[in-house]
């Protein structure tokens, strides 16, 4: 079974290798020259940070309690 599915992962990825097209644009690219890329970076970064302040805020809140235990 394990033999089985390394060769399936295998050729999965030996397809993959062919399916790439030069001729066509990447997303990035298309996206970098329509100005979309730093819409995607700046969403991506608010998200991020707001994540970073719910977890800092999570974490204060745990110590407070665990201190007056």
């Amino acid at each position: 079974m394990k033999k089985l599915s390394v060769f399936f992962l295998l050729l999965l990825s030996y397809a993959s290798c062919f399916a790439q097209n030069s001729d066509v644009p990447e997303m990035a690219d298309i996206m970098e020259s329509n100005g979309k890329i730093y819409v995607v970076i700046a969403t991506i970064v608010i998200v991020f940070a707001g994540l970073s302040v719910y977890l800092f805020s999570i974490d204060r809140r745990l110590r407070k309690i665990e201190k007056e235990k």
